[in-house]
């Protein structure tokens, strides 16, 4: 399984890519960033800024087993590899042992 978002302006040192419990977690800085509190925004004030202006977190939950094994920025996407193992649950057979 494969989530791919995508991170146009940003680079592999300003993302952070984090697994807590059960939880994806994205974030993505800026250099300059103040946190969406308008500071410093020489007195402009914006309807909409895209990704690439401002820092942002994008979580995702998790299935249960669900392991991350990569992630990759590419082209301006981030690509977070993910799997599912192998259920444990099937059926094992079991040798019997015959005492003397």
């Amino acid at each position: 399984m494969r989530i791919t978002l995508a991170m146009a302006g940003f680079s592999a040192s300003q993302l952070e890519v984090l697994v807590d419990d059960r939880q994806l977690i994205i974030n993505g800085r800026r250099e300059g960033d103040t946190s969406g509190d308008g500071a410093g925004e020489s007195a402009r004030a914006f309807l909409h800024r895209g990704i690439a202006a401002r820092g942002f977190q994008r979580a995702f939950v998790l299935a249960d087993g669900m392991k991350i094994f990569g992630a990759t920025l590419e082209h301006g996407l981030l690509h977070v590899d993910a799997c599912r193992p192998d259920p444990t649950n099937r059926p094992v057979s079991i040798p019997i042992k015959t005492a003397r």
